[in-house]
C-alpha cells in the first residue's frame, strides 16, 4: 500500500506538474510581496542617497506580523533637522521687549514711501526681534515699488543698519486694482472688489511668513509715514488680543493758514442700530461699506473720539478695524481669524476680521487719543 501510495502521487506529479508549480509560485509571490519590499527599496534608496544627498529616510521592517513593520531609520541627517516648538510656552505680554517676544510687521505695499521706511527703520523695538514681511500687487506699480524697497534694503544693508531677524518680499497670486491713487481706489463703487483683492493679499502674508516664535503681528499699512518710534511697546502694554491705533493726517489748512490734522481712517467703529438695520436688509453677497455718504451707518467712528489733551491710553471696544496700524497676539491669526474676501456678516477685509475675531471670543480695543500719520497725496 505504501509504495502504492507513493507511485500514485509520483504518477499524478508526472502527469500534472503546474499542480504543483502553482501553489510554489505563489508562496515565492507572497515572500517578495512581504518580505522583500523593504529590503529592495531601502538598497534603492540607499544608492539614490549616495547620488543625490547627504542623508537619507530609509524603512526597515520585521515581518508583516510584527509591530514595528516599516519604522523609519535616519541616516546621517544635518543638525536641527526636524525642529520641536511648544506653542504653550510662547508668551505675548504687557512687556514684550523684557520676555524677548517677537513681532511680525506686515505691510501690504502697492507703493514705496521713503517716509515709511525711515519710521520703520526709526522704532526703538529690538531691531533683532522683529520680522518683515511685504506683498506687493503684479501690476506696473507693484513691480516699481518692488524694485524701491530692494534698494532701500540693500542701501541699508550697505552702511551695516540692516538689524531685522527675517524679512520677505511675496509677488500677490490674486488680482489687484490698476491704480492705486488715493481717488480711484477709495471710490464707493470699488470697494468691494478692492477689498476682496486685499483680503486675499493679507491672508496670503500672514499664512505665509508667521512662524513658530511669533508673539505679536502688527499690520502697518505702507502709507504710515509717522508714528511714535515706541509703538510696539505703546500697544503692546495694553495687552488686548486685537488693538488699533487712530489714523489721522497731517495737512495745511487752506482757512486757518496753518499746519493742521484731520481723520483719515473711519473703519475703526462701534456697532449702531442703524448698521444692524442695513445689514438686516441687505442680500446675502453684500457689504456694508464705512464712511460714506451712500451708505449711512451712524456707527460712532473712533477717528471722531479723539481728544487733544485726553489720555493717549484710553481704550475704546470696538466691533470693526481699519488696517493703518493694528497690533495683533499671533494666536489670534493662528486660531483660525483671518481676512474675508467674501460678505462675512456683510463685512468683509480687516472689519470682517475684527468680526471673526469677536466670533472667536477675543477682544477688539483701539485706542482713540493714540495717533499714526497717514501721508497726504
Amino acid at each position: 500500500m505504501v509504495n502504492y501510495s507513493r507511485n500514485y502521487y509520483i504518477n499524478y506529479i508526472r502527469r500534472r506538474p503546474l499542480a504543483l508549480l502553482a501553489p510554489i509560485t505563489l508562496l515565492f509571490v507572497i515572500y517578495l510581496f512581504f518580505f522583500s519590499s523593504s529590503s529592495s527599496s531601502s538598497s534603492s534608496s540607499s544608492s539614490k542617497g549616495k547620488q543625490q544627498t547627504k542623508y537619507s529616510y530609509d524603512t526597515k521592517s520585521k515581518g508583516w506580523f510584527k509591530s514595528n513593520k516599516d519604522s523609519v531609520i535616519l541616516k546621517d541627517l544635518p543638525k536641527n533637522h526636524i525642529s520641536h516648538y511648544d506653542l504653550n510656552k510662547l508668551s505675548s505680554t504687557s512687556d514684550p521687549l523684557s520676555k524677548r517676544e517677537e513681532v511680525l510687521i506686515l505691510t501690504p505695499m502697492s507703493k514705496f514711501l521713503p517716509a515709511y521706511w525711515d519710521n520703520l527703520n526709526k522704532l526703538s523695538y529690538d531691531h533683532s526681534l522683529i520680522s518683515l514681511g511685504f506683498i506687493f500687487p503684479r501690476t506696473n506699480e507693484g513691480d516699481e515699488a518692488l524694485k524701491e524697497l530692494e534698494n532701500a534694503l540693500k542701501e541699508a544693508k550697505a552702511a551695516n543698519k540692516l538689524k531685522f531677524k527675517k524679512i520677505t518680499l511675496l509677488r500677490q497670486d490674486s488680482n489687484s486694482l490698476k491704480s492705486q491713487s488715493e481717488k480711484d481706489r477709495h471710490a464707493f463703487k470699488v470697494q468691494k472688489d478692492r477689498r476682496s483683492m486685499m483680503a486675499l493679499a493679507r491672508n496670503s502674508l500672514v499664512f505665509t511668513t508667521i512662524s513658530p516664535s511669533t508673539s505679536w503681528v502688527l499690520w502697518l499699512d505702507a502709507d504710515i509715514v509717522e508714528t511714535l518710534p515706541t509703538l510696539i511697546q505703546d500697544l503692546a502694554g495694553h495687552n488686548k488680543p486685537v488693538l488699533s491705533a487712530n489714523v489721522y493726517q497731517r495737512y495745511f489748512d487752506q482757512d486757518t493758514k496753518q499746519d493742521s490734522i484731520r481723520p483719515y481712517d473711519f473703519n475703526n467703529w462701534v456697532e449702531s442700530e442703524e448698521g444692524l438695520k442695513i445689514a438686516n436688509s441687505l442680500p446675502e453677497d453684500e457689504i456694508i461699506v464705512e464712511g460714506y455718504a451712500e451708505m449711512a451707518t451712524y456707527r460712532p467712528l473712533m477717528a471722531h473720539f479723539y481728544d487733544a489733551n485726553g489720555d493717549a491710553n484710553t481704550e475704546m471696544a470696538l466691533d470693526g478695524v481699519g488696517g493703518g496700524a493694528v497690533l495683533v497676539k499671533a494666536d489670534v491669526h493662528r486660531d483660525g481669524a483671518m481676512f474675508p474676501s467674501f460678505p462675512f456678516y456683510h463685512l468683509i477685509e480687516t472689519e470682517g476680521f475684527a468680526k471673526m475675531a469677536k466670533r472667536l471670543g477675543y477682544e477688539v480695543f483701539g485706542l482713540p487719543n493714540y495717533l499714526v500719520y497717514h501721508h497726504n497725496e
